[in-house]
């Protein structure tokens, strides 16, 4: 499954001041749109606003046309996947960093192992499994997050500049590897950025921001 997003007039203050002022935006399922703009656009604050984790002072987002303030609140968070340009791992296993949310969901043991195994494959990163996270290098405690994540099956993905952190080697190969699996699964994809190259590979569609502002749409 995946997530049609609607935001209708919806205004963010901070401070006194508005960070993020969207009159309408329709974000398409199953597509993956990247968030273009720099520092202080509102690329963050609209990722925050989408996982529920903070709420507009006006306006309204629309899931497959249902407002979001009717969905139950742990219900809609269990549909949203986040990762960030940190990975912020649990000082365990690799193993039990990515199958944490599958236990909290009472998924049988055996169905989390095999869940576990499919996604630290396609993400080649089998042989760390027994590895504390602390040991990883950057791109690989990358890897784990997203693995982490896309273990949970989200019907929108999140991704807060999550290759930002890393070299151009390292970046480079994680991009060309999402660009494969991004399509395998049926979520929505939003992603920001400051790398057009990021853009270029992943996106379908392209989200300017200025100031809090949408100053242009378009298809990549």
């Amino acid at each position: 499954m995946s997530m049609r997003i609607e935001l209708r007039n919806i205004f963010v203050h901070r401070a006194g001041l508005p960070v993020l002022e969207i009159t309408n935006l329709i974000l398409k399922e199953g597509r993956v749109h990247a968030l273009v703009g720099p520092n202080g656009a509102g690329k963050s604050t609209l990722l925050m606003l989408l996982t529920g984790l903070i709420a507009p002072e006006q306006g309204e987002i629309l899931i497959n046309g249902q407002p979001v303030k009717d969905l139950r609140d742990l219900k809609y968070r269990r549909r949203v996947g986040l990762v960030m340009q940190d990975p912020l791992l649990l000082n365990m296993s690799v193993y039990e960093n990515i199958a944490i949310g599958l236990h909290f969901r009472h998924v049988p043991g055996r169905e989390i192992g095999r869940q576990v195994e499919d996604w630290v494959t396609r993400l080649g990163i089998l042989h760390l499994l027994a590895r504390k996270a602390s040991t990883l290098s950057g791109g690989e405690a990358q890897r784990v997050a997203l693995a982490r994540v896309f273990v949970l099956q989200p019907e929108l993905l999140l991704l807060d500049e999550p290759f930002g952190a890393l070299d151009r080697k390292t970046r480079i190969g994680l991009l060309n590897e999402l660009k494969i699996l991004l399509p395998t699964t049926s979520a929505t994809t939003i992603f920001s950025t400051h790398d057009e190259r990021e853009v270029d590979v992943l996106a379908d569609n392209r989200i300017e921001l200025a100031s809090g502002k949408i100053s242009a749409t378009n298809d990549v």
